[in-house]
C-alpha cells in the first residue's frame, strides 16, 4: 500500500505492501502532512476509498521516543468527524498525560459517519472496519516506531466505540491483543443508537454482534484477559449481561461496576 502525501510534500512514500499482520491491500489513501493541533497532537488529513470526504488521524507520541517497539492505544471515536458532544477524548488522553506517562502512542481516528467500526454492505463510503484495518493501522506502523504485531496493539472506547473495540478484537483476534470498554451497548440484540445505516442489513448486524462473537470466539481468546469491561451510566443492565456471558463462557476478562459517571 502507497500513502500518497499531499500536493506540499515532496516525495510519495514509499510501498508498504501487504503487511505483516495480514492486512489485505486497499487503494492508495492521500494523507497530508502533519499539522501541530491541540492537546499536543498532530493531525493528518486522509482521502480514502472507504469513507466520504476528508476524516482525520490525530496521534500523540512520547516526547522521547527510545527504546524497541512501543504499543500503539487506539483509542475509538463515539461521533463522526472530530464532534466533542461525549466529551473530548484527546484533553482527557493529554490531562492523564497516557503518551509519556506509559510510553504508547495514542492514535484518535475520526469516520465521516457515525462509528459503529462496521463495514455496510453496499455502501463504499461507510466501510469503518477497513479503514481502520487497511488505513489507520498500516499508517501508524508506517510512521511512527510502534510494534506490527498483536501484542502491540490495544483498543480503547466507551459506549458505541466500546462495541467497537470489541467487534474489532473478535472479529480479529489474531491483530489486537487487548480491548477496554466503558458503558457499552454489549448485548444489543438489533440495530439501535443510530447503527442500522452503518450496518446496512440485518444479515450485516449479525456479523458484529457482540454476544455472537463471543459465543464464536470464546475459546480462542486464551488464558490472559483480553477484554476488560467497566463503567456504568446508561448501559448499566447491558454491561451486566456481557458480564454474565462471559462468565458463562468462562472467557478471562477485568471487570469493573465503578461509580456511575
Amino acid at each position: 500500500m502507497k500513502f500518497h502525501r499531499s500536493a506540499s510534500c515532496l516525495a510519495v512514500v514509499a510501498a508498504l505492501g501487504v503487511v505483516s499482520c495480514g492486512i489485505a491491500r486497499a487503494a492508495d489513501p492521500v494523507v497530508s502532512d502533519a499539522k501541530k493541533t491541540d492537546h499536543g497532537f498532530v493531525v493528518y488529513d486522509v482521502q480514502s476509498e472507504f469513507q466520504a470526504g476528508t476524516t482525520q488521524i490525530f496521534v500523540r507520541a512520547p516526547a522521547k521516543l527510545k527504546g524497541g517497539p512501543l504499543l500503539a492505544l487506539y483509542v475509538l471515536p463515539v461521533e463522526a468527524h472530530d464532534e466533542k458532544r461525549w466529551g473530548d477524548a484527546r484533553a482527557e488522553i493529554a490531562k492523564l498525560d497516557i503518551a509519556d506517562r506509559y510510553g504508547v502512542v495514542c492514535v484518535f481516528p475520526t469516520f465521516s459517519h457515525l462509528p459503529w467500526f462496521a463495514d455496510h454492505p453496499s455502501d463504499p463510503h461507510i466501510r469503518q472496519e477497513s479503514y481502520f484495518l487497511k488505513v489507520v493501522l498500516p499508517f501508524i506502523e508506517r510512521m511512527y516506531p510502534v510494534g506490527t504485531d498483536r501484542l502491540s496493539r490495544a483498543l480503547l472506547g466507551v459506549s458505541k466505540s466500546g462495541w467497537g473495540a470489541w467487534t474489532l478484537l473478535l472479529r480479529h483476534p489474531d491483530l489486537f491483543e487487548r480491548a477496554a470498554a466503558w458503558d457499552a451497548p454489549m448485548t444489543m440484540d438489533v440495530p439501535r443508537y443510530g447503527m442500522a445505516p452503518i450496518a446496512g442489513t440485518r444479515e450485516n448486524f449479525e456479523r458484529y454482534r457482540v454476544t455472537t462473537l463471543l459465543r464464536a470466539r470464546a475459546g480462542q481468546l486464551g488464558g490472559d484477559p483480553r477484554l476488560m469491561l467497566a463503567g456504568w451510566d446508561f448501559y448499566r443492565d447491558q454491561t451486566q449481561g456481557a458480564r454474565k456471558l462471559l462468565q458463562e463462557l468462562k472467557v478471562q476478562h477485568v471487570y469493573r461496576d465503578g461509580l456511575q459517571r
